[in-house]
This record gives structure tokens, sequence and C-alpha cells, in this order.
């Protein structure tokens, strides 16, 4: 109120505050002061608070690959724990055949844990693995700060970045899946009420079956994923929607995918200038965007940029976006997109095919031909840039931010495309100018010739229209033929 009043004294301020305004204050209001102890007194409701995470400790169990590929999963877990405004401060590793039913690291790293956590001034522990109810609680009893694991880490970046409705209502119901199974209650909130029984402890309006105060937040968090789950089918109805009509207009329409901060976006900036947000940050969109571009013979194609992917993607997300994955089944090409720069490239090739995988067998529908792009091609190294080629030769290096490789790229969309397209032989009558002028927008004409009943027309189209054509082929059926 005191910054309100001196802004009021000044010239061009209104007397009640912006939106803007009040959102700045609030904000303000809610930011964590340095210094304060933050050690938990009360554990019972941690999946309860927002993940306001500040400086953590990433802690992780190695049970199989080699070391670099454990260190490689810590590095990914730092990234992900900054990108959601957290301070990483140490991280620990614990060998094991596999992870402690109890602690998830066992009592001795455990208690290792709990002093580098006091020497740290830590508030939150962060494990590389999803961890059970009661693993999680167990944890949390023995180090004294908050404990999530790493779905919850990458819900909560996904809470921040989703801007769309249908983002938005994908989010929540992954979280309330991931929060269903762990929530706990204590004291008063594990009491039953007094069905049945009056006196001084029921009496009037407390007499029935009786439900204890974690069996009600069960049943609405219930109730709240069922309504969740018929606006997503609704959206995805929607998007069917939008989709069939891209596939009518016979329009071959690629999707962009990969893993996530390998520069998806960037790269459909760079093809069809579309100005999406590029950020140095793991997940940064979250939003499939669609635009349309032209290629240098005028043939115009769909770009849409999809969601990123990541090592072990918490089964959670990959059920609640499930409409927006689909946008890889109906595509007529799959832009794989990979960090070159990344330590282990083809590890993250093998994660997002696995998720691909699992998407189009469950759609039952055949895997559309993908084309994979070394993107960060002047930020990898030079020799291990000269391993990928040898190790991947029909894939097309790039670099986004510069430009390098882009012009290829388009030569290369050229010709993956235009062997998915099929030859016509098709006499149009004088009144369907329509179907010649989608013709030369969609499709590449060999030779025309105008005669009385028509234009004879030989050319190479997407096989959407030339099944729209196929009642004008000029001798018997349509002259389709794959290339």
């Amino acid at each position: 109120m005191a910054r309100h009043a001196a802004r009021m004294k000044q010239p061009g301020w209104a007397a009640e505050p912006t939106v803007g305004e009040m959102q700045l204050d609030e904000r303000t209001s809610m930011r964590r002061v340095a210094g304060l102890s933050t050690e938990l007194t009360d554990i019972t409701e941690v999946e309860y608070r927002q993940l306001r995470l500040e400086r953590v400790v990433l802690v992780g169990v190695w049970t199989v690959g080699s070391a670099a590929q454990a260190d490689a999963s810590m590095i990914e877990l730092a990234a992900l724990a900054e990108t959601a405004g957290s301070e990483v401060l140490e991280g620990l590793i614990q060998r094991r055949d596999k992870p402690d039913p109890a602690t998830y690291i066992g009592s001795g790293k455990a208690e290792e844990l709990r002093t580098v956590v006091l020497d740290t001034g830590a508030d939150t522990v962060i494990c590389d693995g999803e961890l059970t109810p009661a693993q999680l609680t167990a944890l949390e009893k023995v180090v004294k700060v908050k404990v999530i694991d790493r779905t919850a880490l990458i819900l909560d970046i996904f809470a921040q970045h989703a801007t769309s409705r249908e983002g938005k209502a994908q989010v929540a119901l992954a979280q309330m899946e991931y929060m269903l199974p762990r929530l706990r209650g204590w004291g008063e909130s594990m009491s039953r009420q007094a069905g049945g029984r009056a006196g001084s402890n029921g009496g009037v309006g407390l007499r029935g079956p009786g439900e204890t105060k974690i069996e009600t937040d069960r049943r609405r968090i219930r109730e709240r994923m069922a309504k969740l789950r018929r606006e997503i089918r609704e959206m995805k109805t929607a998007r069917d929607t939008m989709r069939a009509r891209r596939s009518a207009s016979g329009v071959p329409s690629v999707a962009i995918v990969g893993y996530t901060n390998a520069g998806k976006s960037s790269l459909m900036n760079a093809l069809t200038g579309a100005g999406l947000l590029v950020q140095d940050a793991l997940f940064a969109t979250l939003d499939p965007t669609t635009r349309r571009a032209a290629l240098d013979d005028g043939r115009e194609m769909v770009f849409t940029d999809t969601v990123g992917f990541v090592r072990h993607l918490p089964t959670q997300l990959v059920e609640a976006f499930r409409s927006t994955l689909e946008e890889v089944t109906g595509a007529d090409l799959l832009l794989h997109v990979v960090d070159g720069s990344d330590p282990l490239p083809l590890e993250q090739i093998r994660a997002v095919r696995e998720v691909i995988t699992d998407v189009i067998k469950e759609q039952g529908t055949a895997a559309p031909p993908e084309l994979l792009v070394v993107n960060k091609i002047d930020a990898a190294d030079p020799n291990e840039l000269t391993r990928l080629r040898g190790m991947l030769p029909q894939a097309a290096f790039v670099s986004a931010q510069t430009g390098a490789g882009i012009e290829e790229l388009r030569e290369r969309l050229s010709e993956v495309l235009g062997g998915l397209d099929v030859d016509i032989s098709v006499l149009l009558p004088y009144s369907r100018g329509d179907l010649l002028a989608r013709i030369h927008a969609d499709g590449r004409i060999i030779a025309s010739d105008h005669e009385e009943g028509g234009t004879r027309v030989r050319a190479r189209v997407p096989h959407a229209l030339a099944a729209a054509l196929s009642e004008y082929a000029h001798s018997g059926p349509a002259e389709a033929v794959p290339s």
C-alpha cells in the first residue's frame, strides 16, 4: 500500500492499482526470505504445498549402465531442478543393485544425506526416480526436510509452463493421478466421524456411516479427475476435427518430435518463421503449435511442434497428454530432432522412440517415416560430430541458431515428401478450376494440355488429393501408382 501511495503522487497513475500491479505485489509478497529455517516441523501435508524449490540437494541410485550414464542422469536432474526455479547445492549417487524399499538410498546413505542437508542449508531433497509413498515418508523422517521425486519435479515444471486450457487440464489430471496414492492424513485428518453413535462424540447431524477425512479427499480427487477426463475428451474431438481438415486439404503434415531442449521450437522458427517461445530450459514449451510453410519449389506443408520427451517420462504425463501425442500418428513425416551437443545423443533417440512406439501401438496405425535432424552442430564437439555422422548417415545436420544446414534440410524435406506423393493423370472439366488450383498448390505438374472436354493434367500429388481426383481419371480408375 505504501508503494501504491507513492505511485499515486506521480503524474499519470490512476487511483486504483492495475491488475499487473496487484499481481506483482502478490508475487513479491510470496517471495521467500533468505536465511529463515525451512526444516519441516510438520511433514503431514507435503503433497499439498506448492513446490517452491530454492536450495536443493540431488540424490540418485545408480543401478544399471555406465558411470557416464549415471552422471548424465544427475546432470539432467540438475537441469530440471534449475528449470523449476531452484539452486542446486550438492549431488549424491548411491551404487546399489536396486533402490532400497524403505528409504530409496538405504539407512546409512540417508544419514549421510541428512548431514549434507545440515551443512549446505538445503530445504529440499530431489530424488532421481519415482518414490513410493512409503519411501517418501521414511526419507522425510530421516532428513527432516521436504523430499520430492523426479516425477513431482517434472509435473511442477509442466504446471508452470502450461498456458492453454487443454495443457492446464492435462497437467492437472497428471498431478492428481500422482497425488492420489500419496495422500496422507495425521491426527484429526484420519479420525472417523461418529457414524451411528450419539452422546458426547455424536448427536444430531453426525449419525451415519462415517467417512475419514482422507477418504473424503480421495473421493473428491476422483470426481475431479473424472471431470477432467471428460473435458480432455471433448478437447480431443476438436483436435481430431482440425487434424482431419488438414488431412483433407492434401497438404503434407510434418510433426517435429524430439528430446526436451533439443531445439524443436528453434528449428520450427527457422523453417517457418513462427516466432515461438525459445528458451534454454527443459520443457520450455508444452502446447503443440501448427504453422504452414512453403518449400523452395512452392509446395506447402504443415509443421506441428509437439511436447518434448525425457528419459523415464512419468506415465501420468504420457496418459494425460495422449491426445497431444496423437499428433505424431496422423503426420506424413516425423522430424526427429536430436541435440548434437548432448553427451549421449543416442540415448535421446532411444527415449523418444520408446514413447512414440507406445503411442503408435495403442492407436493401431502404421508408423510414419522418420527423418533424423541433429541440431546444435555449432555447439557440438567436432570429434563427436564426426562420430555421429558415421553412425547416422541418413541424418541431416543443422544449427537452428546460426542457420547452418537449414537449406539442405529443406531440400531433404522436399525429396522425402515428394517420395510420398503419387502419379495421377486426370481430365478436369473447366468448371473444376478449384481442383486444378489445388494441384498447382499442393502438387507438382508434369504436363498439362487444354482440350475440348477440359484440362488434361499429369502430376504428382499427395494421397489425399489423389483420392479426390480419382473420379476424373481419364482412363478408368485413377492412375495412382506409388513411387
